[in-house]
Order: structure tokens, then C-alpha cells, then sequence
């Protein structure tokens, strides 16, 4: 789903239900779409409106590339399937639906119900045996069947049957959503965990609670797994940003400790092991025995010390984020559940928490409420845990209807609010809505999150279309279409086109190339590797860097490179911008002067512009010809180089390299080059400039 720049303002100037027309409609008419398809870009649609048309929005446009806005979901957030029961869902909806019923319901509250099916039909699918088919199809009547729903990546809250049947309820049935409390335990009388300043080294992060008088039965045991799973598949980021344990508080003792050791120091009988192992034979052994737990190893491997929890009696709870220990397993019997979640991400790390005991606090002898834990930082600091608080947002009424081109008073969109578990409460005056966030939607973080609730509560279908007042068409951008036409030029005489690396190194930019730093290169904070501080300003030492790592292939070799160099500048509120440029280099056992001036005067032609002086009444029509005259660039040989003049301004460079930069960038060979700025010949056949302001 592609927004041009145009489209992107267009959109953000209309009323929703004509963005969504033009979206929805006008823009995708010519390919197939489901209703979730259709409801994923209507999702898209709302946030990217939502987000220009924001008071505090000043762009840049987020995720442009040459002029387009690309809608797109990050890899890592994929929506999650979650397999549940299908009768078990509807004894806790306390109804039944057909299948059909359950889809339109899915689809109103913006999830999908993407297969039904039962576990020999998954299994069957999975192993690939069509001889099978016959004997599931004969025991499918007998055996359950589930749904398998599709949830939105963020909604943390709807990876187990116990959210989606809480979610629903409350959507469709009216049902009061739940009130998480903490139990009133003294301090004194909390479970404690202590962090050793060791962990800093590897997970520095450690949060916990205490569900107590959990009522198990062997569905609640599978789903309180299965939301673990789904959390370390994607809040977790697969243990690598939070680790997940839980433990039977009957057969530990606290207070517990939060450790890092050197893996030989660690001795415990792991969770489905029957003998006791070091830990760095443990990671050895599940490298080559254990496909499940493989991958999670080299997230510690190499570490010199490993994290360990223990408790009072030195007991191994866990080794984060691989394995818990035997001893303190949870099982059907299981009656008080110690939850600790380590991480190296404190906030999804009490999300993560959250998640868990606000889910399976249901279950408790006291329905939602939850044991705290104090945890004691290494830095001697004390925090209870889990926190349970609502958090505070407001909203104003206009926002909401200037989004969603609606009418709604503001207890008539408080209702449609609650109904996504959210209290709120009117302003005195009705132009506002006070949210209180309850800890189970961690995915509420700005006032357009909240209008999104809005929408799916109201119905997207009950968004009235509205044609548009104004018509535009998405078209590609004049430099671009000039980028193209160059490229193509380039190529026919000869020159392999590269694409290298916005990003270098300072002494890449300036030292390698005899040029002062001039301050102009925009900066890269704290970076990463020295080989990306700072952006370039010109194209030059990438064409040269790759020479110098081609210096094998057959000569001669001919380059170039169509693309932008980023210039500090005061005059823009990005305290930047990007010039695209065209840089040409050619390396053989003669410098080739004359080739890379034979390149110049080829571009000049294809772009109309004149040589001054040679085509008079070409020159009077355009009111711009180029010429050059001698310069005094360090980077090239003296002598041998020239700038490159038009419109009264110089646009750029061509020369013989100079030996020592050739030295730098490890280049044997004589190499001429030709850098310009391409910015000035972008008009149209009357010579009227076609750049734009984005």
C-alpha cells in the first residue's frame, strides 16, 4: 500500500471518510482484498491521517523514500495466530455462535478468525500426509475444534483465550471490564529478590509477582504456556529482550537473589532433565540435542558470566533467558505462582508481567488480585512490583471527530471507549475525554490510539464514504524522473552503476580526500561503528572505495552513481537536506581525462543545456548554459581539474585524482572523476523549474 507525497498531504487535509474513499476504494480498487486486508489498510490509513494531521506534526514525512510514503508493517511485527478451544472460548463468552457469526464478530472488533480447524487437521497439514486425510476426517467429529484467530501484533492483552473472551465481552455483551488490584501485603511480609551489580553485564533487568491460590485444570495449564510462547515469540522478541520464568512457590524459599556467575559456578538439574548439569555443558548440550532451545543459547553463550536466580536455600529457579529449573516446575497441583521476568528492557519487561498476572489473575482465590514482590535494583533501590495503576490520558472530543469526520458527543464516544475496556470520564465542558489506561493495554500510547478505539467500537462500516472535494493523482517526482534519464544515460556509455552507503567514516569524507572539515557534515550522535559518524557531503569517496575494492577486475573500470549527499542547513527545520548528484569515476592505466569531460558534455546534452557560447539562440531560449573554469580542489591533481559552472552557480567537479587520495583508497590505478549536483537542470522543456518543497 503505497501513498505518493501528493496523496499523503491530500489525505491529511480531508475528512477520514474521504481519505478512507480514496484509499480504500479510489487507490486499491484493481486488487483483491478480504475484509481483514481491508480493515489492515483502513488501520493504516487512520494512523498515517492521524499522524499529519497531529498538532505537533511538522514532518518530516515518516518513512519517505524519494518522494514516496511506504504504509508497512515492521518485520518483527507480524500478527500472531493464537489457537484456542472453540467451545472453551464460548463458555467463557457465555454463548454460543455458528462460525460465520463468530467471523463477523472477529471482523467488527478488527481481529480475524483465520482458520477452523482441530489438531489432527493441524497435524495432518503440518506433516504433510494426505494419506492421513481419511482417518482425521473420520475422528473430526469426536475430537475439538479450534479457531485460530489472528490478533494485531500489539495487542498483548489477546494472546490466550482468557484476553479474547475478556475483550469480546466486554465489546459485545456489555460485561464490566476487570479491576486489577494489588494485595494489600505488608512490606515486611513481601517476597523479596535482591540484584547483584553482576547482572549489568549481561540482563540487567528483573521484575516479579505472586499469583495466589491459582485453580488449574489441564485447559488452563496449556493456555498459561501458550501465552508464555506467544510472549517470548513476539513482545520478547524471541528471550532476547525479556525472559520469561515461572515456579512453584511451595517448593522454594525466599528471599531470592538475581546473580550473574561464570558459567561453571552454575550446577542444577534443568526443567525436563533428570541429572544436573554446569551451565556452560548445558549450553553445549542443547546446541546438539534441543531444537527448541538451541536458538535461544548464543544469546548468552559468549558471555563471561551467566544470569541465575536462587533462592533462600541456594536452589536454581532459572538461568535466563534458557531454561528454569526442576525443582520448582509448576504443575496442575501448583497452587501459588512465582512469576519473574528478566530482561534487558525494564518496560517490556513490566508489560510482559503484567500481561501474565492481569490475564491468570482471574483464576486466583481472589479473582485479579495479585501478590506484589519487592525488587531491590543493584543500586540498593526498592520498587514493587507488578504495577497495577491505570494510566492517565486526554483526549479532546475534536480530535476525535476531526479524525474520524464524526458528530459524537463526548459520553456518546466515552461509551464506545468503555467498550474497549478503556474508563473514561467527561470534562466538565464535554470538549474533552479523561482515559484511564488499564495496565492490560500497553498498546494505548497516543490520543490517536485512542481514536482508533473509537473507531473500531463505532464500526468501521458505520463510517459513513464521502467523495472527496479535491482530486489529485500520484505521480513520480520531476528529480526523480531526471535520476531515471541519467541513469539510463550512464549506462549506455558504458558505466556500471553502484549504490553505496549514505553513512561514512569522518576521515572517509575529509581526511582521505585532502579537504578541510568544514563543518557542513550532519553528525551521527554516539555511533555505532567509526566507519558511519557522520552523512556525507559529497559521492566522490564512495565511488573511490569501491574502486579500491575492485582493483582486480578488468581495466578499464567505469562507475557511477546517481543519489543524495545530506548538507547541514540552517534554513531548513530538519537542520538538514539532501542534494542528489551524480558522481562518475574511471580508472585505468591512463588518468582518461578527456573520457570523464566526453561524459560531461554527454550529460549536458541530454539534459539541453548548452556549452556557453557555442548555441546563442539555444542559451537565449533556456537562460542557462554550462562551461568550467580551473579550481583548486586538494582532491584533485593540479592542473588537471576544473569546476563546472551554470546558471551562475557552480554545480560541480572534474579532475584527475590526486596520487595521494588514490593512496588512501588503495587504488593503483590513475583514476579521473566527475561529481555535479543535478539539482539545477531539473525543469521542464520550457526550462521552468520542477522542484518542489516536500
Amino acid at each position: 500500500f503505497m501513498l505518493t507525497a501528493g496523496v499523503a498531504k491530500l489525505l491529511s487535509r480531508l475528512p477520514v471518510q474521504s481519505a478512507l474513499f480514496l484509499a480504500l476504494n479510489g487507490l486499491g480498487s484493481s486488487v483483491p482484498c478480504t475484509p481483514a486486508k481491508r480493515s489492515q489498510t483502513f488501520f493504516q490509513c487512520l494512523q498515517w491521517h492521524s499522524y499529519l494531521r497531529a498538532p505537533s506534526f511538522t514532518g518530516p514525512y515518516p518513512h519517505f523514500s524519494h518522494g514516496a510514503a511506504c504504509l508497512h508493517t515492521s518485520p518483527a511485527a507480524t500478527m500472531p495466530t493464537v489457537s484456542v478451544v472453540r467451545d472453551q472460548l464460548f463458555e467463557k463468552m457465555g454463548r454460543s455462535y455458528t462460525d460465520d457469526e463468530f467471523q463477523d464478530l472477529c471482523f467488527e472488533y478488527g481481529i480475524e478468525l483465520d482458520d477452523v480447524t482441530t489438531e489432527k487437521e493441524m497435524m495432518r497439514k503440518e506433516m504433510n500426509k494426505p494419506e492421513e486425510a481419511e482417518l482425521a476426517q473420520q475422528g473430526a467429529e469426536a475430537e475439538e475444534v479450534l479457531y485460530k484467530i489472528d490478533i494485531p501484533a500489539n495487542r498483548y492483552d489477546m494472546l490466550c483465550v482468557e484476553g479474547i473472551a475478556r475483550a469480546l465481552n466486554v465489546f459485545k455483551h456489555g460485561v464490566q471490564p476487570a479491576s486489577y488490584t494489588l494485595a494489600s501485603t505488608p512490606r515486611p511480609a513481601m517476597q523479596r529478590l535482591t540484584v547483584k551489580p553482576e547482572t549489568a553485564l549481561v540482563r540487567p533487568f528483573v521484575v516479579c509477582a505472586v499469583l495466589r491460590g491459582v485453580s488449574f485444570d489441564a485447559a488452563r495449564y496449556k493456555s498459561f504456556i501458550d501465552l508464555q510462547d506467544k510472549l517470548h515469540q513476539n513482545l520478547c522478541r524471541q528471550r532476547s529482550l525479556v525472559a520469561i520464568g515461572t515456579h512453584d512457590l511451595s517448593t522454594i524459599k525466599g528471599p531470592f537473589t538475581y546473580e550473574a556467575l561464570p558459567p561453571d559456578q552454575i550446577s542444577f538439574v534443568p526443567l525436563k532433565q533428570t541429572r544436573e548439569f554446569k551451565a556452560n555443558d548445558l549450553m553445549q548440550h542443547y546446541l546438539d540435542n534441543d531444537l527448541k532451545l538451541r536458538k535461544f543459547v548464543p544469546i548468552i553463550k559468549d558471555s563471561v558470566v551467566y544470569p541465575v536466580i536462587y533462592d533462600a536455600n541456594r536452589t536454581v529457579l532459572s538461568l535466563p533467558p534458557i531454561i528454569n529449573g526442576a525443582h520448582s516446575a509448576i504443575s496442575l497441583d501448583t497452587k501459588d505462582v512465582f512469576i519473574e521476568c528478566t530482561g534487558t528492557d525494564l518496560t517490556k519487561a513490566k508489560v510482559v508481567l503484567n500481561t501474565i498476572v492481569c490475564m491468570f489473575g482471574e483464576y486466583c482465590t481472589k479473582p485479579f488480585e495479585v501478590e506484589p514482590v519487592e525488587v531491590v535494583d543493584a543500586a540498593g533501590q526498592s520498587t514493587v512490583y507488578p504495577e497495577l495503576s491505570s494510566r492517565e490520558l486526554t483526549v479532546p472530543l475534536s480530535a476525535i471527530n476531526g479524525t474520524l469526520g464524526l458528530g459524537l458527543s463526548a459520553d456518546a464516544a466515552a461509551q464506545q471507549l468503555q467498550k474497549m475496556q478503556l474508563g473514561v470520564e467527561v470534562a466538565a465542558d464535554g470538549s474533552a475525554l479523561h482515559i484511564k489506561v488499564p495496565p492490560t493495554r500497553s498498546d494505548i500510547l497516543h490520543a490517536c490510539d485512542v481514536v482508533e478505539d473509537v473507531a473500531i467500537a463505532h464500526g468501521y462500516n458505520n463510517i459513513p464514504k464521502r467523495i472527496p472535494s479535491v482530486y489529485t493523482q500520484g505521480r513520480e517526482l520531476p528529480l526523480n524522473q531526471l535520476t531515471e534519464l541519467l541513469r539510463g544515460e550512464c549506462a549506455m556509455a558504458g558505466y556500471t552503476e553502484v549504490l553505496t552507503w549514505a553513512l561514512c567514516s569522518r576521515s572517509e569524507n575529509f581526511d582521505n580526500l585532502r579537504r578541510q572539515n568544514d563543518g557542513t557534515a550532519v553528525e551521527i550522535g554516539d555511533p555505532a561503528t567509526a566507519e558511519f559518524e557522520v552523512c556525507r557531503t559529497t559521492l566522490l569517496p564512495a565511488a573511490l572505495k569501491t574502486l579500491g575494492a575492485n582493483k582486480d577486475a578488468a581495466l578499464p573500470i567505469k562507475l557511477f552513481e546517481v543519489s543524495d549527499v545530506i548538507g547541514a542547513s540552517e534554513q531548513h527545520e530538519t537542520g538538514a537536506r539532501n542534494q542528489r548528484r551524480l558522481v562518475a569515476v574511471y580508472c585505468n592505466k591512463e588518468a582518461g581525462f578527456e573520457v570523464i569531460h566526453g561524459l560531461l558534455n554527454r550529460v549536458m546534452e541530454v539534459l539541453g543545456v548548452p556549452l556557453t557560447g557555442t548555441d546563442p539562440a539555444l542559451e537565449s531560449k533556456a537562460g542557462v548554459s554550462y562551461s568550467w573554469a580551473p579550481s583548486q580542489d586538494p582532491a584533485f591533481f593540479p592542473g588537471r581539474q576544473a569546476t563546472v559552472h551554470a546558471g551562475g552557480q557552480e554545480v560541480g567537479a572534474f579532475g584527475i585524482i590526486h596520487p595521494e587520495v588514490l593512496e588512501k583508497f588503495d587504488i593503483p590505478f590513475p583514476v579521473s572523476a566527475l561529481e555535479v549536483n543535478i539539482e539545477p537542470f531539473c525543469f521542464d522543456q520550457n526550462y521552468k523549474s520542477l522542484l518542489h518543497k516536500i
